[in-house]
């Protein structure tokens, strides 16, 4: 397991060298720029030909691409351009706010700022129970068009990240055992390396940081807790089939006594308790997580 895992993914500088040690004897920037562009117009996105081409400056990177314009899938969707001309020959046909808002799924609001400098249709005469039924469908419209934005845009962020370096990896991993992780109090010093959490995501993440850290699973223990109404032996071999460890591995699982008085919210299937994962005689480790996030927080205010 390497030291410093900060200092083992640094970029190498050499002495005049103001491309962040990226260029060597063999290639020249114009070289470099020519595999960058071949790469975009591939379609890479800037994080992608960052990994490829092992580019660690931002201002270099700047170079690189300069007047080569990015692939169309890493824009953000904007489908409001074409809803707004659709509105408007909606409304030209004379079909009203209604209407409109149960074929394109938008709210009235933006449909009235769409199309307010056109012609006012004249009003159909509808009773109470018709226009309440055009109301429902043209709000179940609406909320169908927000889930596929609300899809759209998660997609595309998704798609922003791309492959994470060990660094990345690295500093993700700092950040989320100091948010989730125990933590040395003044009033109750503890040197322990425990990870808590309910989130199955979450528990792979904190694996592969300490699978990058060099942490072996026989120095990691696990243990269940849950409530004492659900399927404790279920949420067992869940948790040990995403943890890839076997039943030595678990201490015994806790259960948690159900109050009467109040309501739970996480029942069903999908819950299965929390899952600690501690490392074991990890205060050298904690130590040195105390020191990486600090390190993190001198780093960010630097950047200021």
């Amino acid at each position: 397991m390497p030291n410093d895992p900060v200092a083992m993914n640094a970029p190498r500088r050499r002495d005049g060298d103001s491309t962040g040690g990226l260029l060597d004897g063999s290639t020249t920037f114009e070289e470099l720029r020519e595999r960058a562009i071949a790469l975009r117009k591939e379609g890479m996105s800037r994080r992608q030909i960052r990994d490829r081409l092992k580019v660690s400056n931002n201002d270099i990177l700047n170079r690189l691409l300069e007047g080569e314009p990015p692939p169309e899938w890493t824009k953000r969707p904007n489908a409001k351009d074409d809803l707004r001309a659709r509105a408007r020959e909606m409304r030209l046909q004379g079909m009203t706010y209604d209407r409109i808002q149960l074929e394109l799924g938008c709210s009235k609001s933006s449909i009235s700022l769409w199309v307010r400098d056109l012609p006012k249709p004249d009003r159909p005469t509808r009773t109470r129970e018709e226009a309440s039924a055009i109301a429902k469908r043209g709000w179940e419209a609406t909320l169908r068009q927000r889930e596929i934005e609300r899809q759209r845009t998660k997609l595309a962020a998704e798609q922003e990240i791309g492959r994470l370096t060990d660094r990345e990896l690295f500093l993700v991993g700092v950040g989320l055992y100091w948010s989730e992780g125990a933590k040395s109090k003044h009033y109750r010093p503890a040197e322990r390396v425990i990870f808590t959490n309910s989130d199955p995501d979450m528990i792979k993440i904190y694996l592969a940081w300490l699978r990058l850290l060099g942490i072996t699973p026989d120095h990691l223990r696990f243990h269940l807790m849950i409530h004492e109404s659900a399927d404790a032996t279920s949420a067992e071999r869940f948790w040990a089939s995403l943890a890839g460890a076997d039943a030595a591995s678990f201490d015994k699982t806790s259960l948690k006594r159900h109050d009467p008085k109040t309501t739970r919210k996480n029942v069903g299937e999908s819950y299965r308790g929390c899952l600690a994962v501690r490392v074991l005689n990890g205060a050298d480790l904690y130590r040195r997580i105390e020191g990486w996030w600090y390190g993190i927080v001198v780093g960010a205010q630097s950047t200021d």
